[in-house]
């Protein structure tokens, strides 16, 4: 099953400001587009789960935190952030 990848109004304004404040700018632009094919093959099978139902995936330089509706086939991403150091 294909899912549709859909950024909330705010994950894409910070993904946009990740964009802007990257030293590599292509880097996040090849890492929001793996994060997408990934996202739309199998997002149950990518990344951590958090509170509820959020998940975070890690597609360096990005951290991406999104929600999952089987039903609908749909992944939603909520929020985005750079992350340009070590992973804790």
């Amino acid at each position: 099953m294909n899912f549709a990848v859909v950024y909330t109004p705010s994950a894409e304004n910070d993904l946009a400001d990740g964009w802007l404040r990257a030293p590599d700018r292509n880097a996040v632009s090849e890492a929001a587009d793996r994060v997408d094919r990934r996202l739309g093959r199998d997002p149950l099978n990518e990344g951590e789960s958090r509170d509820d139902d959020l998940r975070v995936m890690f597609e360096p330089p990005l951290a991406v935190f999104y929600t999952v509706d089987v039903a609908a086939a749909t992944v939603r991403v909520v929020r985005v952030r750079l992350r340009t150091g070590p992973r804790p």
